[in-house]
C-alpha cells in the first residue's frame, strides 16, 4: 500500500492544515527591529500532545494582476476542493515499498536523490528568486526566521516572503540544507502557509532529515491534516524527538498498514506511560478506527479541552471531527489560515476564517471569491452569507457601472472591523479593475484604488489619476502605488494630504512620506521639509536598519524580503514610519520595485 493509498484509506485529501502549532518565538534582540526583540506574552502552542492527566485550560499579484510583482500564488479554491493540491515534489513514497511497521523503504537510485545544496520548489523560471537570493550567511538567516512570530502587518509583505522562502536557494556552507529547510517551513507554518511549508519539507528526502526537520515535518503534516505523512519520519522521531507523540504516530502508521497488533501495543504503551493526555490518545485511536485497525466508536468530547494543538487540530480535521466554536474563538491567527486552506473542514469554519486569510495574503483575491461562491452554492447558505454574496455578485455583474460601484461601496462598508473591511477590498479587486473610468465614483475613490492594488492592478488604477485631487487620500495611494511617478509631488502636496489626515498622529501622512522617499519620488530637500512639518525622523538608525540596508547593498533580495517582514511584525498602527522607509528603499534597490510600491500603497489604505 503506498502513502497515497494510506491517505485514501483515512479519507484524507492529503492537503490541509491543522492545529495550533506556533513555534516558540526565540528572543533575538540583535537581529530584529527595535521593539521586536521579545516574544509575545502569550504562550506558544506545542505541536505535540499535551501531558496528562488534564489538558491545561484555556497567527503577488494574483492571476490577472499587473503590478509585475511575482508571487507564489495561493491555490485556488476549486483546486483545494478537489483535493489536488498535493505538490509531490519528488515524493519518495511513489516508488517505495511497505516496511513491516508502516514505514516506506527508500527505493530510488543515488542519481535520483535530491541534493541538500539547493532546496526549494520554485526556480526563477517558475516565479522564484535566484539561488543566491539569501546570500551566504545561513545561520544568520535561520536565526531571524526562528525569531519571527509569524504575523506580518502587510499582505504584500507576506506574499513576498512566501515567495522568497519557497524559492530553490543555495545552502550556505554555515548551515545544513535540511536545518535551513526546517526553519523556512517553521516560519511558513507560523504565517499560516501550511501548503507551502509542506512543499519545503518535501523538498528534502526524508532519510536526510535532521532532528530539526523531523520535528518540523511532524508539525507540517499535522498542519495539513495528513497523518500518513508522518510515517517516513517515525524512526528518526523516536530516536530524536518527543518519544510519546512519535509512538502514537508509529501506532497510526502501523494501523494504516493493516497491522492492528503493533498499533494496539504502541497505543497501550503510551497510555500506560501517563505522559500524554487521554484525549490526545483517543484522537490517535480515532485515526486507527478510520483505518479499520482500531475502535470505530471512539467518542471525542471537547468539554475539558482548553486549547488547540497541532495534534488535536490535525487529527480531528483528518477524521472529520468538528472543533467546537469556543476553541475556534481563541485559536491563533495561523490556525485561521490553515483552516481556510483545509478542504475537509466544514464550510462554515472556512468562511469564518477566510477574511483573515485574505487580509494576510494566504488567499488571493480570486481564491477568496471562489470560496465565497462555493459556500453560497450550498443548500440553504446562512442568511448573512447569502446577502454578502448577492452584493459581491452585483459588484461583478451589475446592469451598469453605477450599479456595480454602488454594490462595491455597500460591500466595503458592511464588514465589522479592520480585517473584514480590508478583506472586502481584496474580494472586489477584479470588479474594481473592470469599472470604466467614466463611472461616477465620487470625489475621492480611494477604496476603489486600494481594492485594485490588493491584487496588483496598478496599470488599471493609474488610469484614474487624472480624476484625483492632489492631496486627497486616493492621490496619496497612487503617488506611491503608480508604476510611474506622479507630477507635482513635494512638501506642499504632502502638507495638503496631512491637512485631511484623520489617522492617529497623522500616521498615514508619515507613511506617505516614507513611501515617496523610499521610492526616490521626492527630492531630499522636499523630503526634509515635509519630515520637519510632520515631526518624523526617517533617517533613524538601528541594527535592523543597517542590516536591511547592507542586504540591499549586497543585492540579496531574499534576505531583504525576510528583514522587511521582520520589520513589519504586528499591525500597521505599530509600524514606525522609518521602518517603512527602509523597507521600501531596500526593496526598490534590489529590483523589487513593484512589491515596494504595493507595500507602500497598502500602508496608506490600512491606516
Amino acid at each position: 500500500m503506498t502513502k497515497k493509498m494510506l491517505a485514501l484509506t483515512l479519507g484524507l485529501s492529503g492537503t490541509a492544515l491543522a492545529a495550533a502549532l506556533v513555534l516558540p518565538a526565540v528572543a533575538q534582540e540583535s537581529l530584529l527591529p527595535e521593539g521586536f526583540g521579545k516574544p509575545a506574552d502569550t504562550p506558544a502552542l506545542r505541536p505535540a500532545p499535551t501531558p496528562s492527566p488534564t489538558p491545561a485550560p484555556s497567527t503577488a499579484a494574483p492571476k490577472g494582476g499587473q503590478s509585475g510583482a511575482t508571487t507564489l500564488a495561493p491555490s485556488t479554491v476549486a483546486t483545494l476542493d478537489s483535493g489536488d493540491t498535493d505538490t509531490d515534489t519528488g515524493d519518495e513514497a511513489s516508488d517505495g515499498e511497505e516496511g513491516t511497521s508502516g514505514q516506506l523503504k527508500y527505493d530510488l537510485p543515488p542519481g535520483a536523490r535530491r541534493l541538500l545544496t539547493r532546496v526549494g520548489p520554485l526556480t526563477p523560471e517558475t516565479g522564484g528568486m535566484a539561488p543566491d537570493a539569501f546570500g551566504v550567511r545561513g545561520q544568520y538567516a535561520a536565526a531571524i526566521m526562528r525569531s519571527m512570530r509569524g504575523q506580518v502587518a502587510s499582505r504584500w509583505g507576506q506574499i513576498l516572503l512566501r515567495r522568497a522562502l519557497a524559492s530553490a536557494i543555495d545552502t550556505p556552507d554555515t548551515i545544513s540544507g535540511a536545518d535551513l529547510a526546517a526553519d523556512r517551513a517553521g516560519l511558513l507554518l507560523r504565517l499560516g502557509e501550511s501548503t507551502t511549508a509542506r512543499m519545503i519539507v518535501q523538498s528534502v528526502d526524508y532519510d536526510r532529515a535532521t532532528p530539526r526537520l523531523v520535528a518540523t515535518a511532524q508539525q507540517t503534516y499535522l498542519a495539513n491534516a495528513d497523518p500518513s505523512g508522518l510515517c517516513p519520519y517515525v524512526p528518526a522521531g523516536l530516536a530524536h524527538g518527543d518519544e510519546q507523540s512519535w509512538r502514537l504516530a508509529a501506532a497510526m502508521c502501523a494501523g494504516m498498514s493493516g497491522e492492528a497488533g503493533p498499533a494496539g501495543w504502541a497505543i497501550g504503551r503510551v497510555r500506560s506511560s501517563g505522559k500524554i493526555s487521554n484525549f490526545d490518545i483517543l484522537l490517535a485511536e480515532r485515526v486507527l478506527g478510520a483505518t479499520g485497525a482500531g475502535r470505530r466508536s471512539t467518542t471525542i468530547e471537547w468539554d475539558k479541552v482548553g486549547r488547540l494543538t497541532s495534534w488535536r487540530f490535525g487529527l480531528a480535521t483528518a477524521t472529520g471531527i468538528d472543533i467546537p466554536a469556543p476553541l475556534r474563538a481563541t485559536e491563533a491567527g495561523s490556525i485561521r489560515s490553515w483552516t481556510v486552506l483545509a478542504p475537509m473542514t466544514p464550510m462554515g469554519d472556512r468562511i469564518a476564517a477566510a477574511p483573515y486569510a485574505a487580509s494576510r495574503g494566504v488567499l488571493s483575491s480570486e481564491a477568496y471569491v471562489s470560496l465565497l461562491s462555493a459556500a453560497s452554492s450550498e443548500e440553504e447558505p446562512p442568511e448573512a452569507l447569502a446577502a454578502q454574496t448577492d452584493l459581491l455578485r452585483s459588484a461583478f455583474s451589475g446592469a451598469n457601472a453605477a450599479d456595480r460601484y454602488t454594490a462595491m461601496a455597500e460591500y466595503w462598508s458592511a464588514g465589522t472591523g479592520a480585517t473584514a473591511r480590508y478583506a472586502a477590498l481584496v474580494a472586489t479587486a477584479r470588479a474594481a479593475a473592470a469599472l470604466p473610468t467614466g463611472a461616477d465614483v465620487g470625489a475621492d475613490p480611494w477604496q476603489l484604488l486600494g481594492s485594485m492594488l490588493t491584487a496588483g492592478y496598478d496599470n488599471r488604477a493609474v488610469q484614474w489619476v487624472s480624476k484625483l485631487s492632489v492631496g486627497g487620500h486616493g492621490w496619496g495611494i497612487m503617488a506611491v502605488g503608480s508604476p510611474r511617478p506622479l507630477t507635482g509631488v513635494g512638501a506642499g502636496s504632502i502638507g495638503s494630504f496631512a491637512s485631511d489626515d484623520d489617522s492617529a498622529e497623522t500616521l498615514r501622512s508619515k507613511f506617505l512620506l516614507a513611501g515617496l522617499a523610499g521610492l526616490g519620488r521626492i527630492d531630499a530637500g522636499q523630503a526634509s521639509s515635509a519630515a520637519s512639518d510632520l515631526g518624523v525622523d526617517l533617517g533613524k538608525q538601528t541594527r535592523w536598519t543597517r542590516a536591511i540596508s547592507e542586504a540591499a547593498q549586497r543585492r540579496e533580495p531574499g534576505m531583504v524580503a525576510l528583514l522587511a517582514a521582520a520589520g513589519m511584525q504586528g499591525e500597521w498602527d505599530k509600524i514606525p514610519p522609518y521602518h517603512l522607509y527602509h523597507i521600501v528603499r531596500a526593496l526598490h534597490d534590489v529590483g523589487l520595485d513593484a512589491e515596494a510600491r504595493m507595500i507602500a500603497a497598502e500602508a496608506l489604505v490600512r491606516v
